[in-house]
């Protein structure tokens, strides 16, 4: 059989090998409780994460999936369980801590980032799941996100675009003192209310606002907040964020771990991540 032609989203052997162990364990356990009936696989994982990935870098509908690819059925179906099992946040998190070593950290932070993103949806989101930005004026979802101090995902929560940054910025806290007690220092803009710095202190982690100077004209990076914005520029390197193409708002916050699955997999391998102008 000819062998099929790689795609530059295809993960290379020095990426797969950091996550073949996790998806090699799923199957093993899955198997052990005789979802699969007894039938051996009839698809291997690398293939089907290099489709998942495909998807996740180029935007493309599951439906148009190249043909050299298992059935997009089989693909999303996997990519369903993946999020369902939190496959995709247990590697995110085996990645994060690989590179906070990497980087000569300890593999837990002490301190984080939390900020939001809104963005558009497309027609197949249903309404109900949507809101209004009135400040940004973006009908859509809402992206509120948590990282490191270097840029790494430790949260994500996908709301309609109307919830308040505090309200979301509530869950997120409650998340990061429950899953990383190590957690005493987070920032965030003008945008979160005093009432959730409260809530924080109330949790054991201090929360300061970082607020711009209104003396100053035209762009300048604040402190601490800058590392968010580069975060989010990462993730833009993936076409399916570019809008939330996702019906179910899980399967959406799953598509930002898959992106920083790519990103975190690709710092330790050394391999760069192309943009569109240099693709």
């Amino acid at each position: 059989m000819t062998a099929r032609r790689r795609y530059p989203s295809d993960l290379s052997d020095a990426r797969w090998a950091l996550v073949e162990p996790v998806l090699a364990a799923w199957r093993l356990e899955r198997r052990g409780r005789a979802l699969d009936f007894g039938r051996p696989p009839e698809h291997d994982l690398r293939t089907l994460m290099d489709a998942i990935l495909y998807v996740n870098r180029t935007g493309i509908p599951w439906r148009y999936l190249p043909h050299d690819y298992p059935p997009w059925q089989t693909c999303y179906a996997y990519f369903a369980h993946w999020e369902k099992e939190g496959i995709l946040t247990q590697l995110n998190s085996l990645l994060r801590s690989r590179v906070r070593e990497d980087e000569g950290r300890a593999p837990e932070p002490s301190a984080c980032i939390i900020d939001s993103q809104s963005i558009k949806t497309s027609a197949n989101v249903p309404a109900a799941g949507q809101g209004t930005d009135a400040g940004k004026k973006i009908v859509g979802r809402k992206r509120s996100i948590m990282i490191d101090t270097i840029g790494l995902l430790l949260g994500v929560l996908v709301t309609a675009a109307s919830v308040q940054d505090s309200v979301a910025g509530a869950h997120l806290v409650e998340t990061v003192a429950a899953e990383h007690p190590a957690v005493r220092k987070t920032w965030v803009d003008g945008g979160y209310r005093q009432h959730l710095v409260e809530h924080a202190a109330r949790l054991g982690i201090d929360m300061e606002i970082v607020r711009r100077n209104p003396a100053t004209r035209g762009f300048a990076p604040l402190p601490r907040r800058w590392t968010v914005e580069r975060t989010l520029g990462w993730l833009m390197f993936h076409r399916r964020l570019a809008r939330d193409y996702e019906a179910l708002p899980a399967r959406s916050s799953a598509m930002i771990y898959l992106a920083m699955i790519d990103v975190m997999s690709r710092h330790l391998t050394g391999e760069s991540t192309l943009n569109w102008r240099g693709a």
